[in-house]
């Protein structure tokens, strides 16, 4: 229980308790949509994932300064394409939260003269850009990751023991395409951080690319892959050695 009570005690903490919350009513609601006799439960978890979504927007209040400050981390990072790409994430970030607040402030009737709408899509893109960003950096670590383990020479006799064991797959795939997808599962089976990033950050931006109209899903869709990334960001706050260095 004492990790749970610290887990709670943390903003971040919190915050990932009320999306996942916030997604998982969204998922719900999509699925129980047809179900007129659920109508009831229907409202209760429409009004739930309101509740969950202002109150993840007063817990990131400071989150524009912290992200302002991450950026001004990363631009010392000596491998020049993480610094650009981790950057450019926090500045979006922090622009992201900037809009939030802003979003935030207009919903309690501290600011009244601004156009939501636009704000709402000015949000969005700094959230899809951010994401972006993040996911070249994934990309960029698993390739390298990848090189890495190409160069040696156990994994080149593993590899060698698997194209022989399973020539049926080779049959069936491409042969190199199935050596390429073998090195890609092994690098990541041995850097679970890196694969849980890239697979948040790709849960992640389904959000922004169906507000921006970019790339139109459902509402179940949305609900599930925000569901995955909170339920990730819970994981990898409670245990740090599956967070993503730097």
């Amino acid at each position: 229980m004492e990790w749970v009570v610290k887990f709670t005690s943390q903003s971040q903490g919190r915050d990932r308790i009320f999306r996942a919350t916030q997604y998982a009513c969204a998922l719900s609601v999509y699925l129980l949509r047809n179900h007129s006799e659920r109508k009831d439960l229907v409202a209760k978890l429409k009004s739930l994932e309101a509740h969950m979504s202002a109150g993840r927007k007063l817990f990131r209040l400071g989150n524009t300064v912290n992200a302002i400050e991450a950026a001004q981390r990363t631009m010392q990072l000596s491998d020049r394409v993480l610094c650009l790409c981790l950057t450019v994430a926090n500045i979006n970030r922090a622009l992201y939260f900037f809009c939030d607040n802003v979003l935030w402030a207009r919903s309690v009737g501290l600011i009244r003269d601004i156009d939501r709408e636009r704000w709402s899509l000015n949000s969005s893109r700094c959230y899809f850009l951010s994401l972006v960003m993040s996911l070249t950096r994934d990309v960029y670590v698993v390739v390298q990751l990848m090189a890495q383990r190409a160069r040696d020479k156990h994994f080149r006799q593993k590899l060698e023991v698997h194209l022989s064991e399973n020539p049926e797959v080779a049959e069936a795939v491409i042969p190199q395409l199935d050596a390429f997808l073998f090195l890609l599962w092994e690098s990541l089976k041995s850097h679970p951080a890196v694969a849980l990033d890239t697979l948040k950050n790709v849960c992640d931006i389904f959000i922004p690319l169906d507000k921006l109209g970019i790339y139109q899903s459902n509402a179940g869709v949305v609900g599930f892959c925000g569901l995955i990334s909170s339920l990730i960001g819970i994981l990898t706050l409670t245990q740090p050695k599956l967070r993503i260095k730097p």
